[in-house]
């Protein structure tokens, strides 16, 4: 009887004890779906949290999705639509116009690596080499002192372009070169006194800034400038452009007009040399190329609509490319004027190039060229497709020998044909 008694007691505490091990394990069970359930709900927040803290990261390299698509979009023709329209109209300080005359261009490609240039002399030293970082041959300025002379007398104008290509060296003074325009009444191969001839102007150009002055036999006080928007950088190719046009003068730099001085020039001045000067103790030497002088701002809407053709040397392209350049907004600008102000008139573009290269690839880069200015012309100037017919004619219709520089870059030229 006692031992009944003891197995139903045993049996009580047992069951007892797995109610309550089941009533633990059940409480358990709900807050732990519950805890669950809770998280859950937080997942979108945290979600919505960590995008936005990925969309501000700039720096983990990598590439919000949506703008990448943006950038790189299709359009109906399968063509990769790129920021280049973008970039060029932002281009609007380049406000000037390359005439149809060139009155000088020098690359150096006539002259041997390791020579002097034939066209130019200095009293510091100098050579001719080429670079990693860009193509053709460079002048290298090879001293902190010294001036370097073109050699003959130029026919400058009263507005005119200078431009050229320069990389600053890294080592050295702050001045990267200075370029000085001046004009003399007996030539003299070389002036080297701080202000030579009757009068002229000295263009510095600076790491850190831009400087100018103009001045005049006679004068005592110069006609200072200076400015500090976009300096060259070293080491790497910085295209120059200057534009004069009588008393004044303006300089543009990485798509913006860097300085502009009404007045910089002393009046009756006449230019008809130049040099690149570097300046005891304070310059770093530079290499030069692509040194080019044009007349400038032809009046468009005559050549036109009276001689009916425009040559321009105003529309530019890096070599063997068809991507118009920014430095081309102020022709195409006065191109697509004429024709909103005439708008009956259809034109024809004609791409032309010099003889380097083989026939058939300068024939598709011309007609490639052409067809870029027309897409400009339309996609950012607004100018009905079907007024614009394009050609190219490669190297067949020079208008000088193939057989200098200077030739060769008055072959590359566009061409606008009223029909």
């Amino acid at each position: 009887m006692k031992k009944l008694l003891l197995i139903f007691v045993l049996s009580l505490v047992i069951c007892s004890l797995q109610n309550t091990t089941a009533q633990i394990f059940d409480k358990i069970k709900k807050e732990t779906e519950k805890t669950i359930k809770k998280e859950t709900q937080k997942l979108p927040e945290v979600k919505e949290e960590q995008e936005k803290t990925n969309e501000g990261n700039t720096n983990d390299g990598k590439q919000d999705s949506t703008k990448n698509t943006k950038n790189n979009k299709v359009d109906d023709t399968g063509t990769k639509e790129t920021e280049t329209n973008t970039q060029f109209l932002s281009s609007s300080k380049y406000d000037f116009v390359p005439g149809e005359k060139i009155i000088l261009f020098d690359d150096f490609s006539q002259d041997a690596v390791g020579d002097f240039p034939a066209l130019w002399t200095a009293n510091a030293p100098g050579e001719i080499n080429t670079l990693s970082i860009a193509p053709g041959n460079w002048f290298n300025l090879n001293s902190g002192d010294g001036n370097y002379f073109y050699l003959k007398n130029v026919e400058f104008p009263k507005n005119f372009i200078i431009e050229f290509d320069i990389v600053p060296k890294k080592t050295g003074g702050r001045i990267a070169a200075g370029l000085l325009i001046y004009g003399e009444d007996k030539f003299k191969e070389m002036d080297n006194n701080p202000q030579p001839g009757n009068g002229g102007i000295m263009i510095s150009i600076e790491k850190e800034n831009w400087n100018t002055w103009g001045y005049k036999k006679g004068e005592k006080d110069k006609i200072t400038g200076i400015s500090k928007v976009n300096p060259v950088e070293v080491e790497k190719v910085n295209h120059v452009i200057i534009w004069v046009q009588n008393r004044r003068v303006r300089i543009y730099h990485k798509q913006a007009k860097v300085l502009d001085m009404p007045t910089n020039i002393y009046e009756g001045t006449n230019f008809n040399r130049f040099c690149f000067r570097l300046s005891r103790g304070a310059s770093s030497g530079s290499y030069i190329s692509n040194f080019r002088i044009t007349d400038a701002s032809p009046d468009m809407r005559s050549k036109l609509l009276t001689d009916g053709k425009i040559v321009s040397y105003g529309i530019y392209f890096d070599v063997n490319k068809d991507v118009v350049k920014s430095e081309s907004y102020g022709t195409i600008k006065e191109i697509a004027t004429v024709l909103t102000e005439n708008p009956t008139i259809k034109i024809k573009i004609v791409g032309h190039t010099d003889s380097d290269g083989d026939d058939k690839s300068n024939l598709d880069l011309s007609k490639r060229r052409a067809t870029s200015v027309k897409n400009t012309l339309v996609k950012d100037f607004g100018i009905d497709a079907e007024r614009i017919e394009t050609d190219g004619k490669g190297e067949s219709e020079p208008v000088a020998p193939n057989d200098s520089a200077v030739n060769k870059a008055l072959n590359r030229r566009v061409e606008f044909i009223k029909m």
